[in-house]
């Protein structure tokens, strides 16, 4: 079993920086695929990055110059860096592990999900 537990989040003004952190825990060996998305007050979830454990990543195309995803093997944890933020990318975010190699198109082949961290970012 895979269990994700997110930490990071916050509150931040515009222009500002956080990283989010979503720890593995159990049969991370497992895990071929972690992503992030999120998800914003009345809208649908949309995808913002995924990385492959060959460390091959895909951002959503308007979130690239701003995002970052990472991960650190020894600690199995995968981290999205946001820089330059703005109110539009406030909204929850959650982290997602999947045993397959999956794309952001793909939500449902991600099947464990972290609690989700809150992101606010004000003007």
């Amino acid at each position: 079993q895979v269990q994700l537990v997110q930490t990071g989040g916050g509150s931040v003004e515009t222009g500002g920086s956080l990283r989010l952190s979503c720890a593995i825990n159990g049969d991370h060996d497992s895990v071929k695929s972690m992503g992030w998305w999120r998800q914003a007050p009345g809208k649908k979830r949309e995808p913002v990055a995924r990385i492959w454990d060959d460390d091959y990543k895909h951002y959503a195309s308007h979130l690239r110059d701003r995002f970052t995803i990472s991960r650190d093997i020894a600690m199995h944890t995968v981290y999205l860096q946001m820089s330059t933020l703005q109110p539009g990318d406030t909204g929850m975010y959650y982290c997602a592990a999947g045993r397959t190699y999956a794309g952001l198109a793909s939500p449902e082949a991600f099947q464990f999900w972290g609690q989700g961290t809150q992101v606010t970012v004000s003007s």
